[in-house]
């Protein structure tokens, strides 16, 4: 069985954040192929999208465990 940090750790808000990331962005790949219909664009934009993305959400989460 997986064993998930504690609640509050930082190692939960980065587990947390990696598993969004992974749908949220594979979403937005989607939304962005059904619009342009190409495969490299949607690719590019979820690439953009993950990182930028992934590093605001951890920092969001950090800051509402202070709250």
């Amino acid at each position: 069985m997986i064993s998930i940090p504690a609640q509050g750790t930082k190692a939960r808000s980065l587990i947390k954040t990696i598993s969004w990331r992974i749908v949220a962005s594979f979403t937005t790949m989607i939304i962005v192929y059904i619009f342009t219909g190409k495969v490299l664009v949607a690719a590019t934009v979820g690439l953009v999208e993950v990182i930028v993305k992934m590093a605001l959400y951890y920092f969001h989460e950090r800051v509402w465990n202070q709250v």
